[in-house]
């Protein structure tokens, strides 16, 4: 089942339309801000209603996104973003559903739904704001802090090999890769909307620095760079770019041909249903 887009000649919708009239609180300077700014303007850009779109999230500062939305939303548990989101959309496949997480709540305690989500390959896009930071429990390291960071909570760093989330989203079967920077927030809005329209597990990583426990993250805009060659649908060439990846390549790195999940046929049972095969 298709996207449910607006009526013909209904007025386009502006991306003020998606946003709540709740305050964000994030820090000032915190590239969460621009990510929200994204995200309703790619949902803008697709003609989607609020009422047809579902923003699902966990614990962390960008899992506050779904409140600051008109769409439906669900603020889980920490990790836990995905499962849900996968069983909404396949209970209400033609409903639009964004996860909004973190590289705390996405690849730490989440990482095992994070590789099964990619394997199950069902329609959703998964937006992870990476700080390499964990933000909002005061500094600590997190799956993706550079090793040698030192900081009042690891002194001298945590010796540990990062996490790199494009490699393991492309080994477990991701559809779509792609990686975007919040301080261009328009660009970041054209790689969610791709991400959208393209058919399985879209998953976009948007490079969001935290300004507060990572100061030196305000450089990051003189680092990202437009990724050197085209998107690729082959899975050899995608891996041996992303196995040389400098972590500031932006924009679409591998566009799977993978069907997306579909639910065997006969769709949903009602109830009643249900409580005769059990009778039977």
């Amino acid at each position: 089942m298709g996207q449910r887009v607006n009526a013909p000649g209904a007025p386009m919708l502006a991306p003020k339309d998606f946003k709540s009239d709740y305050k964000p609180v994030w820090c000032p300077g915190c590239g969460d801000y621009s990510v929200l700014s994204a995200i309703t303007k790619a949902l803008a850009m697709l003609a989607l209603k609020p009422e047809n779109v579902a923003v699902v999230s966990g614990i962390g500062c960008s899992s506050r996104i779904p409140a600051y939305t008109t769409c439906y939303g669900f603020h889980g548990v920490h990790g836990r973003a995905l499962p849900v989101a996968t069983g909404l959309k396949a209970a209400r496949p033609d409903l639009t559903v964004l996860v909004a997480s973190g590289d705390g709540d996405g690849y730490s305690i989440g990482g095992n739904h994070f590789l099964h989500a990619c394997r199950r390959n069902l329609d959703l896009t998964y937006i992870v704001m990476d700080n390499h930071v964990y933000g909002m429990t005061k500094g600590q390291p997190s799956p993706t802090t550079e090793p040698d960071w030192s900081s009042k909570l690891a002194p001298g760093g945590t010796g540990l090999r990062e996490f790199h989330p494009l490699v393991i989203a492309l080994a477990s079967g991701a559809n779509f890769i792609a990686r975007a920077y919040s301080g261009d927030p328009n660009g970041c809005a054209a790689l969610i909307a791709e991400a959208v329209r393209h058919p399985g597990f879209s998953f976009v990583e948007v490079l969001s620095p935290c300004v507060t426990f990572r100061p030196e993250q305000r450089e990051w805009k003189t680092m990202v760079h437009p990724a050197p060659v085209a998107a690729t649908d082959d899975p050899g060439r995608a891996a041996r770019r992303l196995m040389t990846d400098d972590g500031f390549n932006v924009g679409v790195l591998y566009k799977g041909k993978r069907p997306a999940y579909a639910r065997a046929n006969g769709g949903n049972q009602t109830v009643e249903a249900l409580a005769c095969q059990f009778r039977a």
